[in-house]
């Protein structure tokens, strides 16, 4: 009998005791504890998937804005042209005045 089971070792009183003493601990120290430490684990979580939405609506805007950006080569062909066209303008002015 050495291996006795504490209910017979310890009155029923002095387990149903330490039984209220591990609750307690429990709900007081362990749930507490717990809830702490989820909270500092989501918190950055929320805050990185906030960062993630932000980067997407602000990329989703950049690229709206770049579609006319192929357009520039146009325009720089364009201006070039333009350029020389008004070199030749003036040149003839200059001719005739």
């Amino acid at each position: 009998m050495a291996f006795a089971p504490v209910q017979h070792r310890l009155g029923k009183e002095v387990v149903v005791v330490l039984w209220w003493i591990g609750i307690v601990l429990l709900v007081l120290v362990v749930a507490p504890t717990v809830i702490f430490l989820l909270n500092r684990l989501t918190r950055p979580a929320y805050e990185i998937r906030a960062y993630a939405d932000d980067i997407l609506e602000h990329g989703v805007g950049i690229t709206a804005e770049l579609d006319a950006v192929p357009k520039l080569v146009r325009t720089k062909e364009l201006t070039g042209a333009a350029r020389r066209d008004a070199g030749r303008y003036v040149a003839a002015l200059k001719r005739l005045l």
